[in-house]
């Protein structure tokens, strides 16, 4: 199948095109600058121009731009540089794609702050309520941008991406640093829920979803058994055999981290409900299969 995809220089850009050209697949990269090679296009999403020819022969189309969230303080005009890089980018492929006769899936990244900053014990799933807060309307906003080509029957999935953790990058290599240095503990009271994934699992899933000719709209990526934010400080400071005894207080991260805290800190107990019911199978259901695959893919 031929691919293209916007956001390909990021943590699971690159992964995602690693595993797609390993598998024989021609993948496009969406570029700004001007191409370097027959496998690069280039587009301006902040005038919302790309060139409809790049979509010709594309089976499916897979947008994971957006600027880091990663990012602190989150300043309002670095809140704003998170809205229009994702949102800009979003629309100018749903305009392209809905102009096309034949258009390919679209593939839109969205992400588990959807439900918002923290919602206790309450387990969730796709038909659950967004929550509140800026990644909230950010979510609702960033799927709604999707609705030219949903309109004109395009097969959009939205990928609701929960932290993706691996030691090739993201925040799992950070975590890993920390705690082989003895300084691995747990946030706060550590009773939060804490969505996550393995890359592994991930990269299959986007497959899985693109293959899946009745696969539409929002989608869980996170693992089946919801852990909290303790049970992973025990699991990886027990595979590095290391010591988690230094919790990090609650005001501390928020003194550090300021709004960004509340995303370390709320709870977000989520059941990745859809894919399973399409009959997904994770290779890592739960927080240990997820360390051991995050600390040994190869």
């Amino acid at each position: 199948m031929r691919f293209v995809l916007a956001g390909a220089s990021g943590f699971l850009g690159q992964a995602l095109r690693a595993r797609l050209t390993g598998e024989g697949h021609d993948v496009t990269q969406l570029v700004r600058r001007p191409p370097q090679g027959e496998d690069q296009a280039q587009w301006d999403p902040n005038r919302g121009q790309v060139d409809a020819e790049v979509f010709s022969g594309a089976g499916a189309v897979v947008n994971l731009a957006g600027a880091t969230i990663g990012r602190v303080p989150w300043t309002s005009s670095y809140r704003q540089t998170i809205r229009t890089s994702r949102l800009g980018t979003t629309s100018t492929l749903a305009r392209a794609l809905a102009d096309l006769p034949d258009p390919p899936v679209f593939v839109s990244a969205s992400a588990t702050g959807y439900y918002g900053k923290d919602r206790g014990d309450l387990l969730l799933d796709e038909d659950s309520p967004a929550g509140d807060g800026f990644l909230a309307e950010l979510c609702r906003d960033w799927e709604g941008a999707t609705e030219p080509a949903e309109r004109a029957g395009v097969r959009v999935v939205h990928l609701r991406t929960s932290p993706v953790f691996d030691r090739s990058g993201g925040a799992f290599k950070l975590m890993e640093r920390q705690f082989r240095f003895g300084a691995g503990g747990r946030l706060g009271s550590g009773r939060q829920y804490l969505p996550m994934i393995a890359l592994d699992d991930w990269l299959s899933a986007v497959q899985f979803l693109v293959d899946r000719a009745d696969a539409r709209g929002p989608y869980n990526l996170t693992i089946p058994e919801p852990a909290t934010n303790a049970e992973f400080t025990k699991v990886l400071g027990a595979a590095l055999r290391r010591p988690t005894l230094l919790p990090v207080p609650a005001v501390a991260l928020r003194t550090a981290l300021g709004e960004f805290s509340a995303e370390m800190l709320g709870s977000v107990r989520l059941a990745p409900r859809r894919l399973l019911d399409a009959g997904f199978t994770f290779a890592a259901p739960d927080v240990t299969a997820l360390v051991d695959s995050a600390l040994h893919r190869r």
